[in-house]
């Protein structure tokens, strides 16, 4: 039997990950190639978790690494420290990503889908339309929440007008009222209160390394940032943690309201001078009015810093 070719998002998967990764394994099938299989490389959180029991669907597997010359797919990144363990020694035949491209290399050709798009469903969205396959329900349910989840519901600076389109049309093959369906998901994912300070601020973290700093941006989604800071102490109890076990020279906490969209961070570490280039650290935590978008936002502004 011929082995499976493995299809999976980032490390710390979020809705777009997951969604992405069942929807690409969708489309393959649905293209005539069934050799394909969606995994995930941690747990699901709860925004995700109200999608498939939305749909009534299990999550995909759950894997650790991939062996040398394991075939994948990857969706919704490309940097290797945010992919599986072993990486570096599959055979990657194809990427469907959003993001930028950065410490990505490989033998091999390949089929490389990068559009600077609000979310990596908008994405798989017009391979449906371009290959003019089909889109059911729950193909269309899951393209939809991975949008809104990675727009903020088309709040985001991230949001562009392919977003918009793709996620009207999904809106209506779904049948659902995207804005209703929308903030319940959304609200579904704030819901922190089973989670511990260490699982808090690893639920949405993407670790990346410039000009020799290496950095870490964590994210979670709220509808209350003060109760969040309830917990500050322990957060950046387990930050520091982090920081000393795995020599990260910045690490920032960003906990983002998505009804008014603003964040507050917490940023400890080495290096927060970076930081404070663009805003003057209080008590470790600043106010962004207006920022919700790690890529967009943040990202840049961390890197245009250092």
């Amino acid at each position: 039997m011929e082995e499976k070719i493995l299809i999976f998002g980032h490390k710390n998967p979020d809705t777009d990950t997951i969604c992405s990764s069942i929807v690409k394994q969708i489309l393959c099938e649905k293209d005539g190639k069934n050799n394909v299989k969606a995994v995930r490389l941690g747990n699901v959180n709860k925004e995700t978790q109200y999608v498939l029991d939305y749909l009534q669907i299990e999550a995909p597997e759950l894997i650790e690494k991939v062996e040398e010359g394991q075939k994948v797919i990857l969706v919704d990144h490309n940097e290797f420290n945010q992919s599986a363990d072993g990486i570096e020694n599959a055979k990657i035949i194809g990427v469907v990503d959003h993001h930028r491209i950065c410490n990505f290399q490989t033998a091999e050709p390949l089929y490389y889908t990068a559009r600077p798009y609000g979310c990596t469903s908008t994405i798989l969205y017009k391979e449906f339309k371009e290959k003019e396959i089909n889109i059911d329900k729950k193909e269309a349910i899951l393209m939809a929440s991975a949008i809104i989840s990675d727009t903020l519901l088309l709040k985001s600076p991230t949001t562009t007008n392919h977003d918009v389109k793709a996620l009207e049309e999904l809106g209506k093959i779904a049948g659902i009222d995207v804005n209703t369906y929308g903030l319940e998901m959304l609200k579904a994912g704030t819901d922190l209160d089973d989670f511990s300070e260490k699982e808090l601020i690893n639920l949405d973290a993407k670790k990346f390394e410039s000009k020799g700093v290496k950095c870490v941006i964590a994210q979670v989604n709220t509808v209350s940032i003060p109760d969040v800071l309830k917990r500050k102490e322990k957060l950046e109890e387990e930050m520091n943690a982090a920081i000393a076990e795995n020599s990260i020279d910045l690490f920032v906490l960003a906990i983002t309201d998505i009804l008014n969209s603003n964040s507050q961070i917490i940023a400890l570490g080495s290096r927060t001078d970076v930081i404070e280039k663009s805003y003057k650290l209080e008590d470790n935590m600043a106010f962004l009015e207006g920022v919700v978008s790690r890529k967009k936002q943040l990202l840049p502004m961390v890197e245009n810093n250092i």
